[in-house]
């Protein structure tokens, strides 16, 4: 696989920020967090303006060697021609929920974790660019080096398929 350039994709939770800072690790290449594109405050849930954030994305793709990961379809969707590979997390979003709460040092009551929760439990039914739907489209259409993997087995088995990976989950 070339992974020069690497698109990751998946639901909230899958392990994408997990596997994308050891990729980007091996590749010597930097890593960007489409969180940081999308959001302009994380903690106050205040996104940047839709044309704002593609600017950021554009430049950042731009570059020689990246990885990029996220769940914004939109966003990925203007970068996917720059890309050398696509990796889509697939996990199952009972899994995805689970590893939300076990990383997460917020309150059960936590609103903003309760949102989070509810985004990534419906995943497989949402119809927007950030969904499962829109994912699979964009994974089936890209015509470059691709992979799916479906759980944490999946991901830690493709980072030590890397050479000279000394990683482990």
């Amino acid at each position: 696989m070339n992974l020069t350039r690497t698109l990751i994709i998946g639901n909230s939770g899958a392990g994408k920020s997990w596997l994308a800072k050891r990729l980007a690790e091996h590749l010597h290449a930097p890593w960007t967090d489409l969180d940081r594109v999308h959001w302009l405050s994380d903690e106050s849930s205040i996104a940047r303006s839709r044309s704002e954030a593609l600017g950021m994305a554009r430049v950042l793709a731009d570059e020689e060697r990246w990885v990029i990961e996220g769940v914004y379809g939109w966003i990925v969707s203007e970068l996917i021609n720059r890309a050398t590979a696509l990796v889509w997390l697939c996990v199952d979003d009972e899994s995805c929920v689970a590893n939300i709460r076990q990383r997460e040092n917020r309150q059960d009551n936590d609103e903003l974790l309760i949102a989070l929760l509810e985004w990534a439990g419906s995943y497989r039914v949402r119809k927007d660019s950030s969904g499962f739907s829109a994912h699979r489209q964009l994974f089936e259409g890209f015509s470059g080096s691709k992979i799916r993997l479906r759980d944490r087995s999946e991901i830690a088995a493709f980072v030590n398929t890397l050479p000279d990976s000394s990683h482990s989950v």
